[in-house]
């Protein structure tokens, strides 16, 4: 084998040695996006009861989705915020499959999941509760440090009607949503107010 012969091996080599890399990397690259069951079925669950509120607005109702804030050292993304002359509302998405329990108080909730050979398997999710009054609580000091002290409310929308318990956090129907943001309040919000906080989440 002579000097040329050697060199074209060894760049055959080299050229097969990168393909083998870059199919190697696409693969890793496809499974570590790979949607998983539970983030699906959270995506769908999201636009679901986007479209849900959507067809419940009044033309003086505001509604952004997915918004995300950082106040007192914390961070969180909302799902669906509405903003009318009533108030200020978070309503939070789960659309969980199968049987839930667990209380208000909980940190964890449990989940029964039936798989299609009809083994029962149990998992555990955050108590959506403690997690909307947890954004709550942070919007509402996102506000209060520009200057608007405002009452904020949240809701968890379940859109399997699986809560495992009754609560004032609890949203099951398109009804729940329409009384929640509908209900007259003592303080009206003014268009003023409503353009300032938008303003603020959308910095």
């Amino acid at each position: 084998m002579n000097y040329t012969e050697f060199q074209i091996i060894i760049s055959i080599i080299i050229l097969f040695s990168l393909f083998f890399l870059i199919f190697l990397f696409k693969i890793l690259f496809w499974r570590s996006h790979i949607e998983t069951p539970e983030k699906r079925a959270g995506r769908i669950g999201e636009r679901f009861v986007s479209e849900l509120i959507y067809e419940t607005l009044d033309d003086e109702d505001r509604l952004l989705t997915n918004v995300h804030i950082f106040a007192d050292d914390k961070q969180t993304e909302l799902d669906n915020l509405i903003i009318n002359s009533n108030g200020v509302f978070i309503i939070e998405a789960k659309n969980y499959h199968g049987e839930i329990f667990g209380d208000e108080e909980d940190d964890e909730w449990i989940k029964n999941k039936i798989t299609p050979a009809g083994n029962v398997y149990q998992t555990t999710v955050i108590n959506p509760i403690k997690q909307v009054k947890r954004q709550i609580h942070i919007l509402a000091t996102l506000l209060r440090e520009n200057g608007i002290d405002v009452w904020v409310e949240g809701y968890v929308f379940f859109v399997e009607s699986n809560s495992p318990i009754y609560s004032e956090y609890v949203l099951e129907t398109r009804s729940d949503i329409d009384e929640a943001i509908h209900t007259a309040s003592k303080k009206k919000l003014s268009v003023k107010t409503q353009d300032e906080i938008i303003a603020i989440l959308q910095r």
